[in-house]
């Protein structure tokens, strides 16, 4: 049948006007199917896709580059279609620090920059994490739909947030606090700059710096640390640091009172005392060679200084809690205490510790690290020690035990700090004897800012910045304190002998003080 029958078929002899509408007719039908057959296409390809773009998490803070590809189609039964990529929208570089570029082929987009979140916390709001990704699509290959030329897909998209960013620093509620208010402030930081000799010899300065733990700022707590040091004209340093308990409701003006009578009491006591100075003198002339007597005698002198400075603070804490009718266990904190001085001969040091943190006498040159004292944590595990209990002054016998002293030619760094710096540098009180620990410390203090060179005044805002440090788990207060001499220039510093390295790591030697039966002072 050729053409002209079949239209003489269809039409016959119908006049001009219905042929017309019945060809319009017959147009509108046809491309309705032929349109619900691209339809049933579309359908039949978007049913093939599989939206598994396996997109990995962002990071907030930290640089992220992924390129996604589009998925591919099966093309069983879909006569060669293809998916292609038309844009992808839903980041903002201005927002969520991130831009997306789709690529020339339609294949594939990019997602790169440094994710923030910080847009989403305004007015104190906790920041959303999940954000759609809107992508637009077509495929080729085939003809489309008249009403759905270009197709949409939201995939959701994860930037999780920065740890750090999740804690919140309030202000302490000083008007809600407990009777009496013992107000501080939130960071303490000080420095000691000790005048060159006249020849230009740089001196060890002190730097120190304590910072409200972040468990503390979350829950508008004050900090309980403290910290106190002092040079004096006649070359003696005394430092100490304490770390109020967290369970005690007035730590932090224990660990105040701790550091301040402690250090006050030593300074008097090293005022024109010769002959704690001679005593060291002599025993310095007679180690190794029949020094019992001697290293006695240092050893009482230190008793009636150090230790005596530890009792003070402790009846002080006592007089203060009795004043205000509270428990002096309320006041519970630990204590620790240094005296030191740079003799002709090299330096002498001697210390009290009780509870936890760490004292160490570090040398980078020798790869030495000298605990001076024993961290002490109570009966069981996480039992701390603290300087209110009345057993830690018991007698004699246990007062001397928390005393040690030492004579070192020299010493890159006097460390002094309370756990909430120990615990997440060091972990376990065996590897604070390890000198590769101490190492990575003074390296870590280098490379992050805090610049321990001679007569530097602003290492004490770069060691509070410091102590902003991120370890998981450990946000407790924070606190250290360090005695250093900036001046390490010389190469000839690196060359030590054996000897000298003994002399330093061997603890037996210098390091405890024997006892007789003294009283305590009272």
């Amino acid at each position: 049948m050729d053409i002209d029958k079949i239209i003489d078929t269809l039409i016959g002899n119908k006049d001009d006007k219905k042929v017309e509408n019945f060809l319009r007719f017959l147009s509108d039908k046809l491309w309705n199917l032929y349109n619900d057959y691209l339809m049933d296409k579309i359908k039949m390809a978007e049913n093939k896709i599989v939206w598994d773009l396996n997109i990995p998490n962002a990071k907030e803070n930290q640089e992220y580059e992924v390129t996604v590809d589009m998925p591919v189609l099966d093309p069983d039964g879909l006569d060669g279609m293809e998916i292609v990529l038309v844009s992808v929208s839903g980041l903002d570089k201005n927002i969520h620090g991130l831009s997306l570029v789709t690529a020339a082929d339609g294949k594939s987009f990019t997602i790169s920059g440094c994710p923030s979140l910080e847009y989403f916390r305004k007015n104190g709001a906790t920041a959303q994490s999940t954000f759609d990704l809107i992508i637009r699509y077509q495929f080729v290959g085939v003809d489309m739909p008249e009403e759905h030329p270009i197709l949409e897909r939201k995939v959701p998209f994860v930037i999780n947030q920065d740890p750090r960013k999740l804690w919140k620093d309030l202000p302490v509620d000083w008007g809600n606090m407990p009777e009496p208010k013992y107000q501080n402030n939130d960071i303490q930081v000080e420095y000691i700059k000790v005048e060159a000799l006249a020849d230009g010899t740089p001196q060890k300065d002190i730097v120190a710096a304590s910072k409200r733990g972040r468990s503390h700022a979350q829950e508008a707590k004050p900090r309980d640390d403290h910290f106190k040091m002092a040079h004096m004209d006649n070359g003696w340093y005394v430092m100490a640091v304490a770390d109020g308990a967290g369970s005690a409701k007035f730590s932090r003006e224990g660990s105040r009172i701790a550091c301040e009578e402690s250090v006050n009491y030593c300074i008097v006591q090293l005022n024109g005392n010769k002959d704690f100075e001679n005593a060291i003198l002599k025993y310095n002339e007679q180690m190794g060679d029949g020094e019992s007597d001697a290293r006695k005698q240092v050893g009482d002198h230190i008793y009636k200084i150090v230790g005596t400075a530890a009792f003070k603070a402790h009846r002080a804490i006592n007089a203060e809690a009795a004043t205000v009718n509270n428990q002096p266990k309320q006041y519970a904190t630990t204590l620790l205490l240094v005296i030191s001085k740079k003799f002709s001969f090299g330096w002498f040091l001697a210390s009290f510790w009780v509870g936890d943190g760490a004292i160490c006498l570090y040398d980078k040159h020798t790869h030495t690290a000298k605990i001076l004292g024993v961290p002490d944590e109570g009966e069981f595990a996480g039992q701390t020690r603290f300087l209110t209990m009345p057993d830690i002054f018991k007698d004699a016998k246990s007062l001397y035990q928390r005393l040690r002293f030492n004579i070192v030619d020299d010493f890159t760094a006097l460390f002094m700090m309370t756990d909430g710096v120990s615990d997440p540098k060091f972990e376990t009180d065996v590897n604070l004897n390890n000198p590769d620990r101490w190492d990575a410390l003074w390296n870590d203090l280098k490379e992050n800012g805090v610049e321990l060179t001679d007569d530097n005044e602003s290492s004490k805002e770069q060691l509070l910045n410091w102590l902003d440090f991120w370890s998981p788990g450990n946000h407790d207060d924070r606190t250290i304190a360090i005695l250093y001499e900036g001046e390490e220039t010389d190469p000839k510093c690196e060359e030590v002998t054996e000897q000298m390295a003994k002399e330093i790591s061997d603890t037996n030697e210098t390091g405890t003080i024997s006892s007789d039966k003294i009283n305590v002072e009272s």
